[in-house]
C-alpha cells in the first residue's frame, strides 16, 4: 500500500475531526454547556487548520499547477469546492455557536444534523482533490520551482507548526503517522510536536479523551 502523503493525512484529519465532532454533538447532555464549549474550541482548531490549507492551496497550488500546464477548469472546480467547503464550515460554526449559548439536547441534534450536512461538502471536495489534483502535483515532486512553493505551504510559526502535527497525529492510525514521518525525520517530528503542540494538548486533545472517538 501506497505511503499515504502529507496532504492525505491532512484529509485524514479533516475527516476525523468532522466526524468526531458530530458524534459529540449527538451524545451532548442536556444542559452541559461546559462540554458545549469544549468541543466548540476542538471545532474552531478545525476550522483554523482547514482554512490555512486551503488558502494555501488556493494562493500556491492552483497558480503552480496553472503554470504547469493543468486543466483551467479543474482549478477553477477547486476554487468553487473550498468556497463551498468554507460555506459549509461557517454554517457549521454558527450552529456549534447556538449550542454553546443553549446547549439543549435538541439543539445539539440540529447541529449535528448541520455538521453532516457538511461532511458531505467536506469529503466531496477532499476526494476530488486527492483523485485529480495529487497525481499531478506528483509530476512535479523533483521541480525546483515546486520545492520552493510547497515551504509556502507550512504554517508561519514554529507554534504553529507544532500544534498542526500534534492536531495530524491525535487520533491517527498508523498509516497516517508514517506517512508523516516519510515527510519528516521522526525524531524531528517528535522534538517539534512535544515542544510546540503543547497548546493543542492541552486545549483541544482532552475533547477527544472525554469517550467521543
Amino acid at each position: 500500500m501506497a505511503t499515504m502523503s502529507v496532504n492525505q493525512v491532512i484529509h485524514a484529519a479533516v475527516r476525523r475531526d468532522v466526524t468526531r465532532t458530530e458524534r459529540a454533538l449527538r451524545a451532548l447532555p442536556d444542559g452541559d454547556r461546559a462540554r458545549a464549549r469544549q468541543v466548540q474550541r476542538a471545532w474552531q482548531n478545525l476550522v483554523r487548520e482547514l482554512t490555512h490549507h486551503h488558502e494555501a492551496e488556493d494562493a500556491v497550488i492552483w497558480p503552480f499547477l496553472l503554470s504547469r500546464g493543468a486543466d483551467p477548469d479543474l482549478m477553477a472546480a477547486m476554487e468553487g469546492e473550498h468556497a463551498a467547503m468554507k460555506e459549509a464550515l461557517t454554517e457549521s460554526t454558527r450552529a456549534i455557536d447556538s449550542v454553546v449559548a443553549d446547549p439543549t439536547s435538541d439543539l445539539a441534534e440540529q447541529a449535528a444534523d448541520v455538521l453532516a450536512r457538511s461532511r458531505t461538502v467536506i469529503d466531496a471536495h477532499l476526494e476530488h482533490e486527492e483523485q485529480d489534483v495529487e497525481p499531478l502535483l506528483a509530476e512535479h515532486e523533483d521541480d525546483p520551482e515546486w520545492k520552493a512553493a510547497a515551504k509556502k505551504l507550512r504554517p508561519g510559526t514554529m507554534a504553529d507548526t507544532g500544534r498542526s502535527l500534534a492536531w495530524m497525529q491525535d487520533g491517527a492510525g498508523a498509516r497516517e503517522r508514517d506517512g508523516l514521518k516519510a515527510a519528516i525525520p521522526g525524531p524531528v517530528l517528535a522534538v517539534i510536536t512535544a515542544l510546540f503542540g503543547r497548546r493543542y494538548r492541552r486545549e483541544v486533545a482532552p475533547t477527544w479523551r472525554a469517550g467521543t472517538q
